[in-house]
């Protein structure tokens, strides 16, 4: 496994000690027992620290899967040890899923491509169901505009046809920071 640490701090120490990048690599690297094949996998650690609380993100790339968690709490290490849990639920999360799609049918050149290990009995994670369906139409729109029309809808998310972007599909969203984001299609 190969880590790569980030420390953004406004403490005038530094958090991210030898003793802490030690501690998290041996935390982390425990979470590799999930997957099959022992492949390439990286691990990105960000590590900061604002007003006495200590945060920590922890990015997984397995083959072409991510997992990101984020936590923050009053000890660095208490931080990492559960961003490891919540990397561990989601492995797990998606393994079941996987396995339920094995179960009903997947073939065997995508079973082969699944970088986990068989199911181990561990089926409580319930399956995704769709409680609602909406239909609506998509109209073409400025980002502004649409950015207007979902706060004044009370949304999180608005997808619309970006007039700037020659009538391409684009979904803008509320940040966890509470600025905008916006995501676009892109073609070929």
């Amino acid at each position: 496994m190969k880590f790569t640490f980030y420390e953004k701090s406004s403490e005038k120490n530094s958090i991210l000690t030898d003793d802490l990048k030690a501690y998290a690599e041996k935390k982390i690297s425990k979470v590799e027992r999930l997957f099959r094949d022992g492949g390439e996998c990286d691990a990105n650690i960000r590590v900061w620290a604002e007003r006495g609380r200590y945060g920590v993100e922890v990015t997984l790339m397995v083959g072409g899967l991510f997992f990101r968690v984020s936590e923050l709490t009053g000890d660095a290490r208490a931080s990492i040890d559960s961003a490891v849990a919540a990397l561990e639920r989601q492995a797990r999360k998606h393994k079941t899923k996987i396995s339920r799609r094995i179960r009903g049918g997947i073939n065997e050149p995508e079973l082969a491509a699944i970088p986990y290990l068989p199911d181990d009995g561990d089926d409580d994670e319930s399956e995704f169901k769709i409680s609602r369906t909406k239909r609506f139409a998509i109209k073409p729109m400025s980002v502004e505009e649409a950015i207007l029309q979902m706060n004044l809808l009370g949304h999180q998310f608005f997808a619309f046809r970006n007039v700037d972007d020659g009538d391409a599909f684009a979904i803008v969203y509320v940040r966890k920071d509470g600025s905008y984001g916006q995501i676009t299609s892109a073609e070929d």
